[in-house]
């Protein structure tokens, strides 16, 4: 599964790999906090609208098992209208749906992007713009695709799991990822 995520960071959405996620998944990352599978599918769909390009650099496995797909991520982004090329180092953490666990096809539930070893929180105007994003961005979109999707626009939503200040003082969960 790390290689189709991959592909979605590289600017390779498809609806397939889109439906990796539940419907009432959450996408967290340091711009984006979506928490349906519409709303998270406008992102990647709109990532190739913003990126020239989007490659991979590296990524290493950490940790996958039946609750937790955890991998560390380089990926070298080239802006559109920038002539600039930004690479960023994550710890992606995909929790995965305990209902597919068995199934042949599992899910993620809850896709958490870490970058550069940074957390972020989910509090003031920072949290309310990735929110804001992530509520807009998608009523922007017109790539058919995300007609697959428009039903999830009603999909249970997760409470906002907050984490204080998003440090580790906060109780925001921290992963030296930078030894392994």
């Amino acid at each position: 599964m790390p290689l189709q995520i991959i592909a979605l960071y590289s600017c390779e959405p498809t609806v397939q790999r889109v439906k990796r996620y539940t419907p009432d998944c959450v996408y967290d990352d340091q711009f984006v906090y979506a928490n349906d599978r519409y709303k998270m599918a406008g992102q990647w769909f709109a990532l190739p609208k913003l990126f020239k390009a989007s490659i991979n650099e590296s990524y290493q496995v950490i940790r996958s098992d039946d609750e937790l797909i955890q991998f560390k991520n380089k990926q070298s982004w080239t802006f559109r209208l920038i002539p600039k090329t930004a690479t960023i180092t994550g710890l992606v953490s995909l929790s995965l749906d305990p209902a597919t666990k068995d199934s042949d096809f599992m899910q993620i539930k809850y896709h958490k992007d870490q970058a550069n070893d940074k957390d972020y929180s989910h509090d003031g105007l920072g949290f309310s713009f990735k929110k804001w994003q992530a509520d807009n961005v998608v009523k922007h979109m017109d790539a058919p695709e995300l007609k697959e999707f428009e039903a999830d626009k009603s999909a249970a939503k997760e409470h906002v799991r907050k984490y204080g200040t998003g440090t580790e003082e906060g109780d925001a969960p921290k992963s030296d990822f930078t030894k392994a």
